[in-house]
């Protein structure tokens, strides 16, 4: 989601966009996943549906890389984790990478579980 101002801690994103505050941006990316379980992959983390969700299977660490077809500004990132309700699958640590291309990404941003995450 792109945004001119700051956005407000714990807002909702969906109001937010339906003010016209933010703009949702990631259908103009590719998505792609380090490994994903049948039935559990992109679009399941992309639906708006809380009761559905991405569920890895594989080695760590789980990516989910997004690839603008040009160069875009992200002002806001917004991710749904629910460490109360599956502690098992819900990452102890998220780390946002910036770049030109996926070998040349520099870690700008890392979040740990015990962090509330609000942008």
């Amino acid at each position: 989601m792109t945004t001119p101002n700051k956005t407000p801690p714990g807002a909702d994103p969906k109001q937010l966009e339906r003010t016209g505050t933010v703009r949702e941006i990631g259908s103009q990316a590719v998505w792609s996943l380090s490994s994903c379980k049948p039935g559990f992959g992109v679009d399941q983390l992309r639906d708006d549906n809380l009761e559905t969700y991405w569920q890895s299977d594989g080695s760590q660490p789980h990516l989910v890389n997004i690839q603008f077809r040009r160069k875009t500004t992200v002002k806001t990132l917004c991710i749904y984790a629910d460490y109360k309700s599956d502690e098992s699958y819900t990452p102890s640590k998220i780390s946002v990478r910036v770049g030109n291309n996926f070998h040349n990404l520099q870690e700008i941003r890392t979040y740990r579980k015990t962090q509330r995450i609000v942008q």
